[in-house]
């Protein structure tokens, strides 16, 4: 029989506590038994974000931490289950295109890079048994950048996510979403445009000079030069802007943007010269610019100042046919890439419409007065004379809107004027007869009168 205190049974009062008990002890309980973020923002331990980093997916992962995306992934999964279609590593180390790695990984690309790996998100859970049936028509899914992606099936049994094959369907699968690995990335259309506005800077905006500039003979610059606006081309031609060299040494020309260069050149120039070596096969022609010569530094610098240029690059087979005597004499080097060098901007398409239009098209070259002649040939374009033609090998090398990179199987030589010595004509001299001859006949002459006919015989 339990006492009681003020009127309270000791039974009321122990179950009382054990109440009290149970309340904080499920009080104390994660409220997230799903695998979801606590409205704190901490991502639970089996939460799908944490097997994404976990997982052999890494160099998705490496991007996802790149584009500080990891909180706005935090908060999707902590309202939302998600679906997350990785692709594999191999897609993305050697089957990317450089130049597009390289935009997607530059600081002024963030957006574009988050927008990427945000189309590869879904914001529902969606497993490999709810694709749709081959027979219905794909289903259509928002991502979290705004846009959406296609899911379909094949009879054959294959399923797509849009253009990439689904290879691991329900790779990774947690209580907040699903991880599905597929064959390749997938690219929004907006990243597509960006990044071909940054390859034909189209925010560039050319100005025409107005009037006809007047260039003092003496000194090649401007008697009154007007403000150019900042984008606009060049007013001087390329050759006047061309630091000395052995045959050139006009002085530089301003450029549209004054000191502050509107156009970074430099910096296109390392991104070819890095895309040569890359490419592959053309060592040779990148060793020439940046070591062996400094036209590098000088094509950045007409870069900078507003000017296009299309490069012939010989590839490293037709470099290895020089001869040291071609490459030993003072500015050689600088006169074989200068006739290879094109002061107008051309793609493998514009040049090859040129010569099939036109037959034979001169180009100049910055190596005056020399142009190299380009014809077709057996569906492609040719280059340069006779047997000391090349043809192009690589099209297209780069493209960046200011600088273009062709890659040929030959190095060009202008062709040399052949001037025709005339010899003058052979005159026959008449020799005149000796005087020991006369005297000789004289003498015959006298032994016959004294000897008679035996000394005209020993003359004869």
């Amino acid at each position: 029989m339990g006492s009681s205190i003020y009127g309270v049974s000791s039974s009321h009062i122990s179950l009382f506590l054990f109440f009290s008990f149970l309340s904080l002890s499920t009080a104390a309980l994660p409220q997230n038994p799903s695998g979801k973020s606590s409205p704190s923002g901490q991502i639970n331990s089996n939460s799908v974000l944490v097997a994404l980093l976990d997982s052999h997916y890494t160099e998705l992962a490496e991007l996802v931490e790149k584009a500080l995306l990891l909180q706005t992934l935090e908060e999707a999964v902590g309202k939302h289950n998600i679906t997350i279609f990785a692709p594999r590593n191999e897609a993305l180390e050697r089957q990317l295109d450089p130049e597009f790695k390289r935009f997607l990984l530059e600081p002024g690309n963030l957006k574009s890079l988050q927008s990427l790996l945000m189309f590869h998100i879904i914001p529902k859970r969606v497993g490999s048994h709810q694709w749709p049936d081959p027979k219905t028509s794909p289903a259509k899914h928002n991502t979290l950048c705004n846009d959406h992606i296609r899911l379909t099936s094949q009879s054959t049994g294959k399923k797509t996510v849009d253009s990439a094959e689904l290879v691991r369907p329900d790779d990774v699968i947690r209580p907040d979403g699903v991880i599905h690995g597929i064959q390749q990335l997938l690219i929004p259309r907006s990243v597509i445009e960006d990044f071909n506005r940054r390859r034909n800077l189209r925010s560039i905006t050319a100005v025409l000079p107005e009037g006809a500039p007047e260039v003092d003979p003496r000194t090649h610059r401007l008697k009154n030069p007007a403000p150019v606006p900042v984008g606009a081309p060049p007013v001087l031609p390329i050759y006047d802007a061309m630091a000395p060299g052995p045959s050139l040494a006009p002085a530089p020309a301003p450029g549209p943007g004054g000191p502050r260069h509107h156009f970074d050149g430099e910096s296109q120039v390392k991104d070819f010269i890095q895309t040569l070596l890359h490419y592959g096969g053309y060592n040779e022609m990148a060793d020439i610019l940046v070591n062996l010569t400094s036209l590098a530094t000088e094509m950045g610098r007409l870069v900078s100042e507003g000017y296009v240029i299309t490069v012939l690059a010989p590839n490293d087979e037709a470099m290895a046919k020089l001869t040291t005597d071609q490459l030993s004499e003072p500015g050689a080097p600088e006169q074989i890439i200068y006739y290879h060098i094109i002061p107008e901007y051309q793609t493998e398409e514009s040049m090859y419409n040129a010569v099939r239009r036109f037959g034979k098209v001169k180009y100049d070259t910055l190596r005056l007065p020399h142009k190299v002649v380009a014809q077709e040939a057996d569906g492609s374009v040719k280059f340069g004379h006779g047997e000391g033609s090349a043809y192009l090998f690589d099209p297209d090398i780069y493209t960046d809107g200011r600088i273009s990179v062709q890659g040929i199987d030959g190095v060009l030589f202008p062709e040399e004027e052949t001037q025709t010595v005339k010899k003058p004509a052979a005159v026959k001299v008449a020799s005149k007869p000796r005087r020991a001859g006369k005297l000789l006949e004289v003498g015959c002459w006298m032994l016959g009168s004294l000897g008679g006919g035996s000394g005209f015989r020993w003359c004869q």
